[in-house]
Protein backbone atom coordinates (compact mmCIF):
# COMPACT_ATOMS: atom_id res chain seq x y z
CA UNK A 1 0.00 0.00 0.00
CA UNK A 2 1.45 3.22 -1.00
CA UNK A 3 1.67 6.02 1.90
CA UNK A 4 -0.66 8.15 0.21
CA UNK A 5 -3.28 5.16 0.03
CA UNK A 6 -2.38 4.61 3.57
CA UNK A 7 -2.84 8.23 4.67
CA UNK A 8 -6.44 8.48 2.95
CA UNK A 9 -7.70 5.17 4.81
CA UNK A 10 -6.19 6.57 7.98
CA UNK A 11 -7.93 9.69 7.75
CA UNK A 12 -10.80 8.09 6.87
CA UNK A 13 -10.90 5.95 9.82
CA UNK A 14 -10.22 8.90 12.11
CA UNK A 15 -13.62 10.89 10.91
CA UNK A 16 -15.69 7.92 11.40
CA UNK A 17 -14.05 7.82 14.88
CA UNK A 18 -14.82 11.28 15.84
CA UNK A 19 -11.42 13.34 15.68
CA UNK A 20 -11.32 16.87 15.19
CA UNK A 21 -11.39 17.95 11.53
CA UNK A 22 -8.46 20.33 13.00
CA UNK A 23 -6.40 17.44 13.48
CA UNK A 24 -7.06 15.83 10.80
CA UNK A 25 -6.22 18.90 8.78
CA UNK A 26 -3.10 19.29 10.80
CA UNK A 27 -2.32 15.26 10.11
CA UNK A 28 -2.55 15.72 6.51
CA UNK A 29 -0.04 18.43 6.01
CA UNK A 30 2.33 15.90 7.93
CA UNK A 31 1.06 13.32 5.42
CA UNK A 32 1.98 15.11 2.46
CA UNK A 33 5.03 15.93 3.92
CA UNK A 34 5.65 12.49 4.61
CA UNK A 35 4.65 11.40 0.93
CA UNK A 36 6.99 13.87 -1.01
CA UNK A 37 10.04 13.14 1.59
CA UNK A 38 9.27 9.02 0.60
CA UNK A 39 8.13 9.77 -3.16
CA UNK A 40 5.32 7.92 -2.41
CA UNK A 41 6.42 4.37 -2.01
CA UNK A 42 5.05 1.68 -0.36
CA UNK A 43 4.47 2.03 3.45
CA UNK A 44 5.61 -1.65 4.18
CA UNK A 45 9.08 -0.57 2.37
CA UNK A 46 9.77 2.21 5.23
CA UNK A 47 12.09 1.22 8.58
CA UNK A 48 12.92 2.84 11.64
CA UNK A 49 16.26 4.18 10.15
CA UNK A 50 14.31 5.83 7.47
CA UNK A 51 12.08 7.49 9.49
CA UNK A 52 14.95 8.59 11.95
CA UNK A 53 16.40 9.75 9.04
CA UNK A 54 13.49 12.08 7.84
CA UNK A 55 13.18 13.29 11.22
CA UNK A 56 16.81 14.47 11.21
CA UNK A 57 16.52 16.28 8.04
CA UNK A 58 13.79 18.41 9.54
CA UNK A 59 15.13 18.95 12.50
CA UNK A 60 17.43 21.70 11.80
CA UNK A 61 14.39 24.08 10.61
CA UNK A 62 11.62 22.78 13.51
CA UNK A 63 10.68 24.37 16.61
CA UNK A 64 10.72 20.71 19.77
CA UNK A 65 7.24 21.19 19.73
CA UNK A 66 6.58 21.00 15.61
CA UNK A 67 9.20 17.64 15.17
CA UNK A 68 7.36 16.07 18.56
CA UNK A 69 3.95 16.67 16.31
CA UNK A 70 5.49 15.29 13.22
CA UNK A 71 6.20 12.29 15.75
CA UNK A 72 3.05 11.84 17.07
CA UNK A 73 1.11 11.80 14.03
CA UNK A 74 4.14 9.39 12.34
CA UNK A 75 3.50 6.92 15.48
CA UNK A 76 -0.42 6.84 14.94
CA UNK A 77 0.03 6.58 11.09
CA UNK A 78 1.87 3.59 11.60
CA UNK A 79 0.65 2.12 14.98
CA UNK A 80 -2.83 2.32 12.79
CA UNK A 81 -1.10 0.52 9.79
CA UNK A 82 0.11 -2.07 11.38
CA UNK A 83 -2.71 -2.89 13.48
CA UNK A 84 -4.84 -2.77 10.08
CA UNK A 85 -2.35 -5.31 9.25
CA UNK A 86 -1.02 -3.72 6.76
CA UNK A 87 2.56 -3.45 7.34
CA UNK A 88 4.03 -6.48 9.41
CA UNK A 89 6.36 -4.02 12.21
CA UNK A 90 5.62 -0.80 13.54
CA UNK A 91 8.59 1.37 12.66
CA UNK A 92 7.69 4.09 14.42
CA UNK A 93 7.41 2.41 17.50
CA UNK A 94 11.02 3.17 18.96
CA UNK A 95 11.27 7.00 17.86
CA UNK A 96 11.55 9.11 20.92
CA UNK A 97 9.10 12.78 20.93
CA UNK A 98 11.75 15.51 21.96
CA UNK A 99 11.28 17.02 25.36
CA UNK A 100 8.77 20.35 24.92
CA UNK A 101 9.96 22.95 27.30
CA UNK A 102 7.02 25.19 28.31
CA UNK A 103 7.04 28.53 26.81
CA UNK A 104 7.15 31.96 28.68
CA UNK A 105 3.81 33.54 27.23
CA UNK A 106 4.27 37.33 25.57
CA UNK A 107 2.62 39.62 27.87
CA UNK A 108 1.54 43.30 26.86
CA UNK A 109 3.32 46.29 28.47
CA UNK A 110 1.97 48.47 30.44
CA UNK A 111 2.09 51.10 27.21
CA UNK A 112 0.13 48.39 24.80
CA UNK A 113 -2.27 47.98 27.94
CA UNK A 114 -3.16 51.81 27.96
CA UNK A 115 -3.66 52.07 24.10
CA UNK A 116 -6.17 48.89 24.01
CA UNK A 117 -7.72 50.95 27.12
CA UNK A 118 -7.65 54.00 25.05
CA UNK A 119 -9.04 52.15 21.69
CA UNK A 120 -12.17 50.52 23.21
CA UNK A 121 -12.89 54.07 25.07
CA UNK A 122 -12.75 56.13 21.99
CA UNK A 123 -14.85 53.05 20.23
CA UNK A 124 -17.18 52.81 22.89
CA UNK A 125 -18.03 56.58 22.53
CA UNK A 126 -18.43 56.54 18.60
CA UNK A 127 -20.65 53.65 19.20
CA UNK A 128 -22.42 53.36 22.29
CA UNK A 129 -22.85 57.00 22.79
CA UNK A 130 -26.97 56.74 23.18
CA UNK A 131 -27.42 53.24 23.89
CA UNK A 132 -24.54 52.66 26.65
CA UNK A 133 -25.63 53.08 30.84
CA UNK A 134 -23.35 54.81 32.96
CA UNK A 135 -22.63 51.00 34.70
CA UNK A 136 -20.53 50.21 31.42
CA UNK A 137 -18.65 53.53 31.48
CA UNK A 138 -18.08 52.45 35.13
CA UNK A 139 -16.52 49.17 34.57
CA UNK A 140 -14.17 50.37 31.24
CA UNK A 141 -12.92 53.18 33.58
CA UNK A 142 -12.47 50.46 36.67
CA UNK A 143 -10.83 48.09 34.03
CA UNK A 144 -8.15 50.67 33.55
CA UNK A 145 -7.78 51.43 37.14
CA UNK A 146 -6.91 47.85 38.25
CA UNK A 147 -4.76 47.82 34.64
CA UNK A 148 -2.95 50.74 36.02
CA UNK A 149 -2.79 49.52 39.60
CA UNK A 150 -1.89 45.42 38.80
CA UNK A 151 0.33 46.28 36.40
CA UNK A 152 1.81 49.54 36.65
CA UNK A 153 4.23 48.26 39.75
CA UNK A 154 5.31 45.14 37.99
CA UNK A 155 6.28 46.78 34.89
CA UNK A 156 7.95 49.58 36.63
CA UNK A 157 12.07 48.79 37.27
CA UNK A 158 13.13 48.14 40.60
Amino acid sequence: MLISKAWETYAADKRFEGFSPYTIKAYGIQARLLVLYFKDEEICSISTENLKEYLNDSAATLKPSSMAHRIRFMKSLFRWCHEEGHIPFNPALKIKEPKVGKRIPKFLTEREIEFCVKRALVRWKKRCLNLCSRRDAGLVKLFRWNATVLIGPIAQPL
